[in-house]
């Protein structure tokens, strides 16, 4: 009776065999429920089940070193040997190829162990693990079943498992990535809730503060103005002057995190437009004749009245004509007007002759404390004055730009909904 030959890819039993074993594989790959070192375990299980041989390894390499974690002797599990190491594993890791030892018992390497105690057939076969043409681990195979020793065709085999296998490998470094990741993440939203609490409580506690003696200030300033003239109203002026500014940064750090919150409650009325304008450019008349300003009103006769929060919209005037006359020199002009958008949006602009913005700032500008320059004018606040602006607008369901050329000015302008 003629020697059976080793069965090939071709054999439709043979690729049935392998076929259900890489599908196996998959399976324990797929299971949650097992951990990692369990999933490879059964790995190398099927991988020595379909090669028919009783012992093997599987060895990971951790930075310098190949690291047992899979082993059908589990005392071997955790021994550690370092790619300087002469052995067979090293030997494949350091080289990236495949390994087939007929006969051990003829290699240097094995010459110190004692062959009897721990091989049963006289050949080995050792290959690697392979992601993106580095090595990542080693599988090792000795002892095979029946009368016959490992063939080196078995290579071929054990490369097709090696490459599912590093399936098991990727899926862990994705897992521990992410893993890593999402605790970062939960780390850093713990630390930004802390920052916004304390962050809420100062700014409650700097509000609560600035209150009382800023309404003191400013009704003694109020008395004052009737009784002085002359070159001394100038003094008094600039008092006042800083004064309101004071106030409109509280106002405006009040109104931010409400709006921020969700606790600010809109308190709608119906407005006419132009009475609406001439409020705010009557509040802001005084700080535009110390700066030699002048602010024309231009109003719309088409424009319908609106039904809006009054007192948020004309603080949001307001903080567009303070932010022009900030930036503006004397004897320029402010326009401040509305008009028509669309049939359904009415449009508000605020348009200066000041330096203009810069390209890189027309982004920004709308954010947090952003402020265009350091210049430190009198009127200039914190920078909380046009982020209060289009929090306040997009409450109303309205938007908000800015148009602007370097030397020709700049236009601030908002559209807010109809009815």
């Amino acid at each position: 009776m003629s020697e059976k030959k080793t069965p090939s890819l071709t054999d439709p039993k043979q690729a049935a065999q392998l076929l259900n074993s890489l599908f196996e594989i998959t399976e324990i790959m797929n299971t949650s429920r097992l951990s990692y070192n369990r999933r490879l375990d059964k790995v190398l299980k099927v991988v020595l089940d379909y090669l028919g041989v009783e012992q093997g390894s599987l060895m990971v390499l951790e930075g310098k070193k190949l690291v047992v974690k899979a082993a059908t002797r589990k005392k071997l599990v955790g021994y550690e040997q370092k790619l300087t190491d002469d052995s067979v594993a090293t030997w494949v890791a350091n080289n990236g190829k495949p390994l087939f030892i007929p006969d051990i018992s003829q290699d240097a390497r094995f010459a110190c162990r004692s062959r009897a105690a721990a091989y049963k057939k006289n050949s080995l076969l050792s290959v690697p693990v392979i992601h993106k043409d580095k090595v990542i681990g080693v599988i090792n195979a000795n002892d095979k079943t029946g009368n016959k020793d490992l063939l080196k065709e078995d290579i071929t085999y054990l490369l097709y498992f090696s490459s599912f296998i590093l399936w098991s490998f990727i899926q862990k470094q994705l897992q521990n990535k992410i893993t890593k990741q999402r605790n970062t993440l939960k780390q850093r939203n713990k630390e930004l809730r802390h920052q916004e609490k304390m962050r809420s409580h100062l700014t409650r506690m700097l509000v609560h503060d600035l209150k009382a003696p800023l309404s003191e200030v400013v009704a003694n300033l109020d008395i004052l103005s009737y009784s002085i003239e002359g070159e001394q109203k100038e003094f008094l002026e600039s008092a006042q002057m800083a004064c309101d500014r004071s106030v409109r940064m509280v106002s405006n750090l009040v109104s931010v995190d409400k709006i921020t919150d969700g606790k600010l409650q809109l308190l709608y009325e119906e407005t006419y437009t132009s009475d609406f304008l001439g409020e705010a450019v009557s509040n802001v008349k005084g700080l535009a004749l110390i700066k030699g300003v002048d602010i024309i009103k231009q109003d719309c006769e088409e424009c319908p009245m609106l039904k809006l929060d009054r007192t948020i919209i004309l603080r949001v005037l307001q903080n567009l004509l303070i932010n022009s006359l900030s930036y503006t020199e004397p004897d320029t002009k402010i326009t401040v007007g509305c008009k028509m958008a669309d049939e359904k949006q009415v449009e508000f602009f605020v348009q200066d002759e000041g330096p203009g913005i810069p390209p890189e700032q027309r982004e920004t500008i709308f954010d947090k404390y952003a402020r265009l320059s350091s210049k430190q004018d009198a009127l200039v606040g914190a920078g909380l004055g046009l982020h209060f602006c289009k929090l306040a607008v997009e409450l109303h369901n309205g938007s908000i730009c800015v148009e602007s050329a370097e030397g020709g000015g700049s236009r601030f302008s908002f559209v807010l909904p109809v009815g």
